[in-house]
Order: C-alpha cells, then sequence, then structure tokens
C-alpha cells in the first residue's frame, strides 16, 4: 500500500505544479531546405496550456488516493 501512497503523493505535487505553472512552451526544430551543403532550419516555439480543471482534479485524486491507502494499512 505504500506504493499507492506514492501514486497519490506524485499526483498532488503534479496538480499544484500544474496550477503554478500555466503554460508549458517548448522550442521544435524544423528542416526547411536541405539541398546539399545548403541547410536551412526553421524553429518554433509552442504554448500548451495546462487548464486549472485539470490541476484541481489533480489534487483531489491524489488527496483521495492518500486517504484510501491510509485507511487500508
Amino acid at each position: 500500500m505504500r506504493n499507492l501512497m506514492w501514486v497519490g503523493v506524485l499526483l498532488v505535487g503534479l496538480g499544484v505544479l500544474g496550477l503554478v505553472v500555466q503554460n508549458v512552451t517548448f522550442t521544435e526544430t524544423k528542416k526547411v531546405v536541405d539541398f546539399g551543403p545548403l541547410q536551412v532550419n526553421s524553429t518554433e516555439q509552442h504554448r500548451l496550456p495546462i487548464p486549472t480543471i485539470a490541476g484541481i482534479v489533480a489534487v483531489l485524486a491524489g488527496l483521495g488516493i492518500i486517504f484510501a491507502a491510509r485507511r487500508q494499512a
């Protein structure tokens, strides 16, 4: 049952992190032209919004798992 409690703690931590960090930004590099010695690359930045409800659900689910694991122990 200790593993189940760690899953709950992980969910609570990820949920709080999701509530604090609103967007995840990452950069993608694409090769546009590759013609012999000539190479042209393009970089694009993408923003991935994290919904607030997802963070709240993760925290609540994690707390539920923690309490369920403590009851069984």
